[in-house]
Order: C-alpha cells, then structure tokens, then sequence
C-alpha cells in the first residue's frame, strides 16, 4: 500500500526512481537516487536502454507535429509507456531493487512537439498504465504548468544541477548535449540561469541517418574527417535565436539545415559539430559572467570532435560531469527522479530565470496504483 502520508512529509527522505527519453530519442535512462526534494544523500544505481528501432523510427516520424488524437497516437502513448516499464521491470531486477520499497517514479515521457509561443508540449506516456503496470505512484506531466503559465518548458534540470553543484567552486556551467544543448549557469551565490543553448546532437544524429543508415556519428569518427565549410557554418549561426535574451528554449527541429545540403557526409558533419560548439559560445556571451569551467553531460560528450570544438569555442575549462564523480549517463533520469520528489512536496520545479515563469512554480500530474 502506497503511503501518501511519507510522500507529503518534507522530513522523509524518499526513495525515487527517474526515467528520461530526450530529444535524440535514442532511448531511456533509468536512475535510482533518495532525496527530500532539496538535498540527494544517495545516487544509485543506473542504466540505459536503446529503444526498439521500429519504435524510435515512429516516434521519429512523430517529432515536431503536433500530436493528432486518434488509435495511431494512442498505439504510440501505449508503446512508449510499456518500453519504459520494461525498462525499470528489467533494472530493478539486475540492481537487485525491490519496487515495493521504490516510493515514487518521475516519467519525463518522450518529447514529440515543444512549441511554447503556442502554449504547447507534448510528452508521450501514460502515467496511470505505467503506475499500474509498475505498483508505484508515478509523477509525469513536469511542463504543461509552466508552459500554461507562460514559460518555456524547458530546460528542467537546473535545479538538480544547482543541488549537485552545491560543493563545487562556483560560477560553473552544467552543458547538457542531447538533442537539443542546454545550459546551467550557478552564480557565486547559487543564483541559477538556464536555457537552450542550440542544437547539440539532433541534426548531427539526422543527417548520418540519412546518408548512411546509422544513429550517431560514433566517436566523431564521420566528422574527424571533414572540413568545416565556413559559409554554411556563418549561415546557420544567423538564425535569430541566437541573439535572443533568455529564457529561451527550442523544438530540436528548430534549426534549417539548408546550408549544409550540398555538403559530403563528413564535411556536413564537421560544420555541424562547430554549429553545436558555436552555439554554446554565444550563449556563454549572454552570462552575467563566464563561469571558471564547463561540466559537460548527455551524449555529446561522448564524441571527442565536439568536445575539442567546445573548448577552442568557449576558451574555458571544459571536462566531462565524471570530473566531479557525476554520472552523465544518469543525470537527466536522477534530475526527473529529483522533481518529482518536488513536485510531491509542492516545490518549485521552475523558475523566472530558468523558464520564464512568472513566479517560482511547481507542477507534475501524481497517478497512484490501482488499489
């Protein structure tokens, strides 16, 4: 039996799982951490899994459209959610976790459309089947408040970053390379700023697929070996976005990628990697100060040719989150985990300077079992 009581309680520590599909739909990251919402005396165990390549090459055709209701759509939901309680069915099997002592899971659910001008996102998942399927109260649903209140949904991990970052020396940048890159910026005095810094791996992760079949550029082994084409790079860094004030966010469609069209496979890999690199930089420019180094999270940080491009970019600093013994692999599923613990305790999970809400605001749908 749930106990609703321990959830609301501030003084419980609470034991939570995560669970974050991004924009590059590469699959699902499951994380185990405890927390009260403010503080994370533990970080658990975490693993990945790939989605099912019918299933991400569906969701690919979804992205970046406004979801239609109809059976289509709710094979998809229905889909997305049972991959995901599969994954934490199979995890807590292989960490030995016992879900009947798991107190809440947060279920980001996979992002198909984000378009706050509009007062829209969309992300696919059906909490009450996963809370069902699962045996555990299940938060998702993190963005539409914030949205609704005319924020930007996103990015919804700084608060986790600022709760991490506590111990660091500070100012420090938290970049996440996903689909879509994202910043953190932590003052001296733990003020937080964060905002879409650009594209990071979407339109890389696109253009291999389409010329070679493959999901990712593996290791920056495609765009080692090109040339960045200075024009189109000049091209792509002219899109107004860049020089917009934050808060600010992005569909990971946003982007026109005209100006690479004519390019080889490795030379439209190269200038996209700088494009990704060159991006952050201008957002780096839009800091109240730079920050004496760069954390880097999410897949990017994998790739070496990026990681190069981000340091000759930015002149700063810059080192994989497992500098300071983070799991990159796991930070966006611990920070889900995190919210929803917060959303829980009605905590904020936004901010003016992170969304562009109004005020400090929660959110989160709570879906309980069946009893």
């Amino acid at each position: 039996m749930t106990d609703k009581a321990k959830l609301r309680d501030p003084s419980k520590i609470l034991r939570a799982i995560g669970l974050m599909s991004g924009t590059s739909m590469d699959g699902i990251d499951v994380a185990l951490i405890e927390s009260d919402g403010k503080r994370v005396p533990m970080r658990g165990p975490h693993a990945t899994y790939p989605y099912r390549k019918s299933l991400r090459a569906r969701l690919k055709l979804q992205a970046g459209q406004a979801p239609q209701p109809g059976p289509a759509l709710e094979e998809l939901v229905r889909d997305v959610t049972d991959a995901h309680a599969e994954a934490v069915e199979d995890f807590s099997a292989r960490a030995g976790i016992d879900l009947g002592e798991v107190d809440l899971i947060g279920f980001h659910g996979q992002t198909v459309f984000h378009d706050p001008k509009a007062a829209m996102t969309c992300q696919l998942g059906d909490s009450g089947r996963l809370a069902g399927r699962l045996g555990v109260p299940v938060v998702n649903d993190f963005r539409s408040a914030d949205v609704a209140a005319g924020g930007e949904g996103a990015p919804f991990a700084p608060l986790y970053h600022a709760a991490l970052a506590a111990s660091l020396d500070l100012p420090v940048c938290i970049l996440n390379m996903g689909g879509v890159g994202n910043l953190t910026w932590i003052s001296t005095d733990g003020a937080v700023i964060a905002f879409d810094t650009g594209p990071a791996n979407a339109m890389l992760d696109d253009w291999v697929s389409e010329k070679t079949g493959g999901d990712m550029d593996e290791g920056g082994q495609i765009s080692r070996n090109g040339q960045v084409n200075d024009a189109a790079l000049k091209a792509l860094l002219t899109n107004a976005y860049f020089t917009a004030t934050f808060p600010k966010s992005l569909d990971r469609d946003h982007f026109d990628r005209s100006p690479i069209n004519d390019l080889t496979l490795e030379d439209g890999a190269a200038t996209l990697v700088r494009f990704s690199a060159a991006a952050v930089a201008k957002g780096q420019a839009l800091l109240p100060a730079p920050p004496l180094k760069w954390l880097v999270t999410g897949g990017g940080r994998h790739n070496p040719v990026l990681m190069a491009a981000l340091r000759e970019e930015l002149g700063r600093p810059v080192e994989p989150v497992e500098a300071v013994d983070w799991h990159g692999d796991a930070l966006e599923a611990q920070a889900f985990a995190f919210l929803a613990v917060r959303s829980v305790r009605g905590l904020a999970l936004s901010l003016p300077t992170t969304t562009g809400v109004p005020e400090p605001l929660t959110g989160g749908v709570l879906s309980f079992p069946t009893q």
